[in-house]
């Protein structure tokens, strides 16, 4: 009935779909299995894209050719450039989505990409053979062949929900959850683990009061996400999204079903995401404040569904409406679902490799939540890399590994799996050490060459790249060579309010003044305005950025440079950590575990001490 693929995608998440696209569009035949078809890319809790260096990610994986980026530019119903008052290593886009113009898009991508064929069904086991990965068995019964498989299993893996008092087996709201895969994976020797996450309640927006709401607006510009040039909305066609607060009242309601709360009550095991807590695990840690912030977000252009982002709870349905009741804007709202926890198994990322390939069967990759992430955007990259990598593996060629300096994708996949985690996974800006250099404007330029060699991204997409680096450097060359005068600039400089110039100054030198922005004193200053009229504001911003922050980005040019020392310095797979006696306990355990591959790797691991690196820097004869 089937044919033998290539690569196997099991799940049709975030991480499935991209893992499926990638795989494809370098040319493997595709086989992407899901329980159901009509719940593909589905967004099961916030309707949103992008944020806090979530957002650098989607543009990361839209410069490697994935389709994430494409499809929330298509989907958006609003955006937001967040943090703009930071520094431009901060800026992080955000879009919220149309739910379900954001999965049927994606469908639509993925049925247009050859390579790809679907299968309705849930996967009950891997075949194996030797220490490899061999196909699938399915719970209809059939056994699907194939040369790889990535495992994107998301929260269904023997997953439970939990309501109050009432537990019900599924992976997702009115969804079976999937049994099987970690009962054979832990007998094989894989170590499992539980996590829990949660959703909160959606709302029949007609029967909300917006005139108590604070009002959040789109930006004025929509810059999106994809570097391709795709139609976009326009500021003004933009959806509101709405700021309301809980307060005391709101508290003591839902203090009322604590000792019905799984989460206190004890049955839920699972660790919950630290940096998205549910609100009576918010108010339980932070007692001490009066009220926590909610924002009132629209599910899409046609329905009247809204999320309520900052609500998660596992608390009962009467007490979640009751507590939702005396929230300002909600005295009359109507509940179309509870909100809810879901706990499901994971496996720890120490247990893989770079290419995201498991340590103990050849050609098996895990990608998503099944890692212990959280998030679409974590997934998704995973999902991308994990699906390039089956395909380089299945073809015999060598993995791509991207590094800590090169993307927050490599710092997320570096992240796993040197440290591992006990509770979802979050990116944030500030787990990049070298985040000047990881911008969401550059993107494109970090990583398009590398995806293009690979053949994933477009000749279109490589001029673009190539187009924006020369528009960028002639405009650098533009400006070194015009010098202003006084009479030129001072009036500009005195409305801003800045300095006045004595004597005339190069335009590169003016723009290292903080409060200046080329945009605006090209609109200023009449032969500014004509020397640069061909360029569009992404090449202004481009030159302003490096302008402004050269000597940042050398720096960590230079520390990027100190630290790939350490990772040409590979350490052989024989080597016995255990002769090490200088070493600490820990380290010893860790590095044996872990297996690192260079002793940069090995110095990022949790638990390794500075001087344990120098240990083994001695023994290796450096």
């Amino acid at each position: 009935m089937f044919p033998e693929y290539d690569i196997i995608v099991v799940g049709a998440g975030h991480a499935g779909c991209e893992a499926a696209a990638a795989a494809a569009n370098l040319g493997s035949k595709v086989l992407l299995i899901t329980m159901n078809m009509q719940t593909i890319a589905q967004m099961s809790c916030n309707p949103a894209m992008g944020g806090i260096a979530k957002g650098q990610i989607i543009r990361e994986i839209d410069a490697m050719g994935g389709y994430s980026g494409i499809i929330t530019d298509h989907s958006m119903l609003q955006f937001r450039m967040l943090n703009r008052s930071k520094g431009p290593a901060m800026w992080s886009p955000r879009a919220q989505s149309d739910r379900m113009m954001f999965a049927g898009k994606w469908r639509q991508m993925l049925e247009q990409t050859p390579n790809v064929d679907f299968y309705q069904d849930t996967v009950t086991g891997l075949l194996i053979k030797e220490g490899r990965v061999t196909g699938i068995v399915s719970g209809l019964g059939h056994e699907i062949m194939s040369k790889a498989v990535v495992l994107t299993n998301g929260t269904f893996l023997n997953g439970v929900i939990h309501i109050g008092e009432k537990q019900l087996g599924g992976g997702r709201m009115a969804e079976k959850a999937a049994t099987g895969i970690t009962e054979q994976l832990v007998g094989l020797g894989f170590e499992s683990q539980r996590l829990k996450t949660g959703t909160p309640p959606r709302i029949d927006g007609r029967s909300l009061d917006y005139s108590k709401m604070e009002e959040q607006k789109g930006d004025d510009e929509i810059v999106g996400f994809s570097f391709v040039d795709i139609p976009k909305m326009k500021p003004e066609q933009q959806r509101s999204c709405w700021i309301t607060y809980t307060n005391q009242e709101v508290h003591d309601i839902l203090k009322t079903g604590f000792e019905k709360s799984p989460m206190f009550q004890g049955r839920i095991k699972g660790t919950g995401p630290r940096y998205c807590p549910s609100i009576e695990d918010k108010i339980n840690r932070f007692a001490e404040r009066e009220r926590h912030q909610l924002f009132v977000e629209p599910e899409g252009f046609n329905t009247v569904e809204i999320y309520v982002n900052g609500f998660s709870s596992s608390l009962p349905e009467e007490v979640q409406l009751q507590a939702l009741k005396l929230v300002p804007g909600f005295e009359n709202c109507k509940m179309f679902r509870p909100g809810y926890a879901i706990e499901y198994d994971f496996f720890p990322p120490t247990q893989l490799k770079f290419s995201l390939e498991t340590k103990l069967i050849q050609n098996l990759f895990f990608a998503g939540q099944i890692n212990g992430t959280t998030g679409y955007e974590e997934a998704a990259c995973q999902g991308l890399m994990a699906g390039i990598n089956a395909h380089q593996k299945v073809k015999e060629l060598e993995p791509v590994v991207l590094k800590r300096s090169e993307a927050y994708i490599g710092v997320l996949i570096d992240d796993l799996i040197n440290k591992g985690t006990d509770e979802p996974y979050r990116m944030f800006t500030s787990r990049a050490e070298f985040r000047t250099l990881l911008r969401q404007d550059n993107a494109d330029i970090r990583l398009t060459p590398l995806s293009y060699r690979l053949g994933l991204a477009s000749q279109e997409r490589m001029d673009r790249v190539q187009a924006k680096t020369d528009a960028v450097n002639k405009v650098k060359e533009i400006l070194g060579n015009i010098s202003l005068e006084p009479g030129e600039i001072n009036q500009f400089l005195e409305s801003i309010p800045s300095a006045p110039l004595i004597n005339k100054q190069k335009v590169l030198q003016l723009l290292l003044r903080p409060n200046i922005g080329l945009q605006e004193m090209q609109n200023s200053v009449a032969r500014l305005k004509v020397a640069l009229v061909e360029f569009d504001n992404e090449t202004l911003e481009q030159v302003e950025i490096l302008t402004k922050y050269d000597s940042y980005i050398e720096k960590e040019k230079e520390l990027v440079a100190k630290m790939s020392q350490l990772e040409d310095l590979i350490i052989p797979d024989s080597f016995n950590y255990t002769k090490l006696v200088s070493l600490s306990n820990e380290a010893r355990q860790k590095f044996t575990k872990i297996k690192p591959r260079t002793l940069g790797q090995a110095s990022r691991i949790s638990g390794v001490n500075p001087s344990d690196v120098q240990i083994l820097m001695v023994f290796m004869g450096r």
